[in-house]
Parts: C-alpha cells; structure tokens; sequence
C-alpha cells in the first residue's frame, strides 16, 4: 500500500498550489477573457477547494455476529480534501457547453484498533452537460480507485476445521461488502444520456456502465492456512436503449423505454473453487432486455417524482446454477422528493433488480429503500434523520446446483441522525450516529438453524466531523 503519510502530504500540496492558483492566475491570450475573484473568493472556474476531517468509533469493523471471534471494534480517521473545477466558463458562455467539471476528493481512512482495514480512496468524477435548442446531452463518470489490502478477510473461527468453519458459508451478504469496499480495486460508474424534443414528445438515447475490478489475492478458502478467507470476483454491467417520451403538463411527463445489457460475473478457478455446471465453473453472467414504464416531474408543486420500473427478461449462460435460466424479474428505480417547508424535505429512493455476487457463482436480487428527513432549523443549524432497509435474495439459485449456497436472503436495517451547524460560511462541523441491523430472512431448514443467528450483527457507528471550504 502507498503510505498514508505520503498521500496525506501529497493532498495537503495539492490544495497549497491550487490555493494559490486562486489568488493569482495568468489568462490565455487565446481564450476569453475573465476578470479574477474578489479578494478572498475562489475563481469562477474552481468549485471546491476544502479539507474535511472525521473521527469515528466502530464497534464492529467487520459486521459479525457477537459470539464470533472477529468481533473487533476501532477507531478510524479519515482524512477528506476536496478540489473541484468546472473549465465550461474558460471558453465562453454558451449552452451548448455548459458544465465542464472535474472533481478530485480522495479519502484518507486509518483504522487505529485495525491497520489492516486502512485505505486511500481515490475519487475523480466528471461532467459534461450542454444544450442547444431542442437538443440536450449529460455525460457523467465517476472513476474510483481504492489504494487498500490485497488481502481479503479471513472469516475462519479455527483453522483446523469443524463445525463452525461451515457457518462461515453461510455469513451475511452485508457482512462481507463492508470489508470489501475498502479493499484493492478499481470501480467506474459512467451514464450518458441524449435528448431530442418535439413539442410535447421527446426522444432520449441512454447508456450506463457499472464496472468493479476487485484486485485482492485468491485463495483456496476450504484448506488451512487460508480457511475461511473471502474470493472477490469482477462484476459488470452495461446496457443501452432508448427512452420515448409525453410531457402531460409543462413539469410532468411520462415514459416508455427499452434496454438491452449484460451482466459480467468472473469465474473463480478450479483451484480456488470446485462447484461446476455443466462441466464448467459456475458463473451467472447473463444477458437481459428490459422494459420500462416511467414518469418524472412535478405532478404539484411541492412534489419531485422520477421513477421508472418494468420487466426484466433474462437469459443466463450454461455455468449458473440457477432455477430457472431464463427467468422474468423486475427492475425499478425511484426518487421522490417531497419540500414540506421551505426548510424542511422528505427523500425516498429505491432500487430492485437482478445483480451477481462479488463472491462468485450465484446471482441475487438485490433491493434498497431509503428515506431521509432534513430540517433546515436555522441558518446554521441543520437536522437529518434516515432509515434504510436492504435486501440481498438469493432464491433464483438452485440449491442443488449450488449445493445449498443460495439457501440465503439477507437484510440490513440502518436507522440513523444527524446534526450539522455552520460556525463561518468557510468552516462547519456534524455528528452522526447510525445502528445497523444485520439479520437472517431465509426459512432454513433445522439442520441449519445455527447458522441463521451466526450471520446476523449489530453494529453502531459514531462520528464527529469537520469541514473547512476555502
């Protein structure tokens, strides 16, 4: 791993040199050009110059249940410096190039009671949005790379066998991710969208890429020394199509799309795992066509609604071991927003659809609903309150296929609040609590029973932070 104390100097440099490029800059004689800042202000062209600092308490880094000997909790501090640019007004106003944004926001996290669950996140996003008469185009990319452990978790409670190493099979999807996520790997969101209207009609071509390129070490996890340890595979997915739409009022329209993707899953090989199908290695990457209903809009004033949802009809290749290799699913996704005061909203998103497992060979439904208050109480002062609740359903598996890997729903409850105040429009602070429930869904059958309590947790996290905007 790089060393932490390299990349926190290399962060706090690279915000002293853009800190002066704030104060003074040179204009290209070939460009417009643009008068400099007041006295204290960024230039038009940089949106973010800050540095943000938490401190954190987890009493269960690694979300096991309590009678587990991996129960650990820490201390973590993460280090946030952020600098945004949005270079659209070097060349000019104009609509058809309106944003133009390049956003660098690396995290910096040490887990104190736990060396080995540090990480450096490094996050670059980009956006590129114009409009030209009827015609108008968004192009987004967010682009991580996670500087952390190439070596995954090791779950075993012995490494000399029994009966509780086999409850390691059955640990919670959710244990698993959170580790996983400040683990070495690569991941990109990307999503391009074009529009074309005509009167009241409106056509929209779109694409997305979801890609995770997970660089941690292999091992055969039934044998000692490494029994129990976690195979993290590569997952992608992609699809294009193209939306049609009616505006019924000027703020409400409704849609009807089409997608066609594919889903990736990477085989884990023979040495590091021995489940096949049909003579090959089991994997569930599939192809998929949806059909989309979909409204967005105000359909009042005080309500913003975007939500799309229809079939998903898949077909999964000969390696899965699934019930059905071409099953009819769903997909959806939402986001509401109600403005209940002027200082005060209600948010609700959700997501359903059909995902594979970053532990290899079986595919999931995965499903996500969360809603958040936000009370502007004053100027200063402001209130969030959460809950979200979480699903990983495994039963599109086939138990025999798998032998009895997809015997599996999992939940995750997480309530949480939060209090923000802004002492100087440049320096604020918050703190946060958040109480995750992790707990067993899947009616299993007696010979299995221990294992639903052995994937359950709780886990409390608190956190005091602070953020200081140039």
């Amino acid at each position: 791993m790089i060393n932490s104390k390299t990349n926190i100097r290399s962060g706090l440099l690279l915000l002293g040199v853009a800190g002066l490029l704030s104060k003074s800059y040179g204009a290209d004689t070939t460009a417009p050009v643009i008068s400099g800042p007041p006295a204290g202000q960024l230039p038009v062209w940089m949106t973010d110059l800050g540095i943000g600092l938490k401190e954190s308490y987890d009493d269960n880094v690694m979300l096991v249940s309590g009678d587990s000997e991996h129960l650990q909790e820490s201390w973590v501090t993460t280090v946030s410096p952020k600098i945004g640019f949005n270079f659209a007004p070097l060349v000019g106003q104009t609509n058809m190039l309106q944003t133009l944004s390049l956003v660098y926001s690396p995290d910096f996290a040490f887990y104190h009671e736990k060396p080995d669950e540090n990480y450096n996140a490094h996050r670059i996003g980009n956006t590129l949005k114009g409009k030209s008469g009827d015609f108008s185009y968004s192009l987004d990319n967010a682009f991580l790379y996670n500087d952390g452990s190439k070596v995954a978790p090791d779950y075993a409670e012995s490494q000399f066998g029994g009966s509780a190493n086999q409850l390691d099979k059955n640990r919670s999807s959710f244990a698993t991710a959170a580790p996983r996520e400040r683990r070495d790997q690569i991941q990109d969101r990307s999503a391009a969208i074009f529009q074309y209207n005509v009167n009241k009609f409106f056509v929209r071509p779109a694409s997305s890429l979801l890609y995770y390129n997970l660089l941690t070490d292999w091992h055969n996890a039934s044998a000692a020394p490494y029994m129990g340890y976690q195979n993290y595979v590569d997952r992608t997915d992609v699809n294009g199509g193209t939306d049609l739409g009616y505006k019924v009022t000027f703020d409400l329209a409704v849609t009807l799309g089409y997608r066609y993707g594919y889903q990736y899953q990477q085989a884990l090989p023979h040495s590091i795992d021995t489940l096949q199908v049909n003579g090959q290695q089991a994997q569930s990457s599939s192809d998929y066509q949806r059909i989309l209903l979909g409204i967005e809009g105000k359909p009042v004033k005080w309500l913003n609604v975007k939500l799309v949802g229809g079939p998903d009809f898949r077909s999964y290749n000969d390696a899965a071991p699934v019930n059905d290799d071409h099953p009819v699913t769903r997909y959806c996704e939402g986001l509401i927003t109600a403005t209940i005061t002027p200082n005060q909203n209600l948010t609700f998103t959700t997501k359903q659809w059909q995902w594979v497992s970053s532990t290899g060979k079986l595919p999931y439904f995965d499903s996500s609903y969360a809603l958040n208050y936000h009370w502007k109480a004053t100027s200063k002062l402001g209130l969030d309150l959460g809950g979200k609740f979480l699903e990983a359903d495994y039963d599109c598996g086939s138990p025999t296929k798998s032998l009895n890997q997809s015997l599996r729903n999992d939940a995750e409850y997480i309530v949480s609040v939060g209090v923000g105040y802004a002492f100087t429009p440049h320096l604020s602070a918050s703190l946060a609590y958040e109480y995750d429930f992790g707990r067993n869904l899947q009616n299993l059958p007696a010979s299995l029973a221990s294992s639903a309590a052995y994937r359950q947790f709780n886990n409390q996290l608190v956190t005091l932070g602070m953020l200081y905007k140039f």
